[in-house]
């Protein structure tokens, strides 16, 4: 027994005494004491997706959970994207799978602001058929007349076929004339009123004559010394006159003592004289070719009287009453004229 000797080791050796198990790191106490913190935090999921190894070790994360995770009482609470809107892909059509006799809808090859325009221009023709449809039931209206109110001496007749042309080329126009010279004989312009084709009143003005005025003719013209004092002087209202009648279409009764007052000459193509109107006699149930007055011929078409009473004519009044005259015979009116000239044929 004394022949046997023992060689013991006293070194420290991990990977002898504890296999399998992980070896420690080494470094200083300070890596160490962080290693062991950040252990920690790990447990208690208090470190962010970065920070966190074993989330690392686990897989690629998702690249929507993006930025810090929400915190309740110290627990991680699962993170959940807001869900992207899915668009289903609209698709295009095919020419070759289009039938025969189905042509393709604008809106459908066309882009956007193609699709506008067209559904613009549908609700134009959509506007311009109404207007249409209105125009032709206003035709079928029978023409009527309302009584004047006490006092008022501008009739307001309704009725009449729409215009054949343009409404705001019409105009009708009608003068007073008082006297001056000797005894009166020379007649000059005292009053001018120029209405709408819906009978509103465009101009409306006493003038004052060049010469004295020596005979007024109240009884007819209903002008009085009063009007003038204030009047436009002629040349003035001459010029605002030729402006407003410029390129319009003319309408009025024995018009040419009208241009002649005013020292005016207007294109005959653009004037209709209702004195001169077989058609308008015709229906009043007149002498076709025999001229009849403007207080005639609204008595026989319309029942209506005009330029009665003491007072005088008013200008206005008696351009209202020629306007809706020429209504009744503009369409077959202007259709004769328009055949004489050559622009239509029967």
């Amino acid at each position: 027994m004394s022949g046997l000797t023992l060689n013991l080791d006293f070194a420290y050796n991990d990977e002898a005494r504890f296999v399998g198990m992980r070896k420690e790191p080494a470094g200083n106490s300070k890596h160490q004491q962080f290693v062991r913190k950040r252990r920690f935090l790990e447990c208690k999921g208090l470190l962010h997706d970065k920070q966190n190894l074993d989330v690392k070790r686990q897989g690629p994360r998702n690249p929507l959970n993006r930025g810090p995770q929400p915190w309740q009482n110290g627990m991680k609470r699962p993170f959940t994207p807001n869900p992207i809107p899915h668009k289903s892909p609209v698709p295009k059509p095919i020419p070759s799978q289009r039938q025969p006799n189905t042509p393709l809808s604008k809106s459908s090859t066309t882009p956007m602001s193609g699709s506008l325009k067209t559904s613009s221009k549908f609700t134009t023709l959509k506007k311009y058929s109404e207007s249409i449809a209105t125009s032709s039931q206003s035709s079928s209206t029978v023409a009527a007349s309302h009584s004047l109110a006490s006092g008022s001496t501008r009739p307001h007749i309704l009725g009449g076929p729409p215009p054949f042309g343009n409404p705001l080329k019409y105009l009708a126009l009608d003068c007073e004339m008082v006297g001056t010279g000797p005894k009166g004989q020379l007649s000059e312009l005292a009053r001018c009123s120029i209405v709408s084709y819906n009978g509103d009143i465009v101009y409306d003005k006493y003038i004052m004559p060049t010469r004295p005025v020596t005979d007024f003719r109240t009884r007819w013209s209903g002008i009085r010394r009063q009007h003038l004092c204030n009047a436009t002087p002629f040349v003035q209202a001459k010029k605002e006159i030729v402006k407003i009648l410029a390129g319009k279409v003319v309408v009025g009764h024995a018009i040419h003592n009208d241009f002649k007052s005013l020292s005016y000459s207007h294109p005959a193509g653009l004037t209709r004289d209702t004195s001169r109107i077989p058609l308008l006699n015709k229906k009043a149930g007149l002498p076709e070719m025999q001229p009849a007055s403007l207080k005639r011929l609204t008595k026989a078409l319309f029942n209506q009287d005009i330029q009665v009473g003491n007072k005088g004519h008013s200008s206005v009044e008696d351009a209202k009453a020629t306007m809706e005259l020429y209504k009744i015979v503009e369409v077959e009116w202007e259709r004769t004229l328009a055949f004489k000239s050559g622009q239509i044929k029967r």
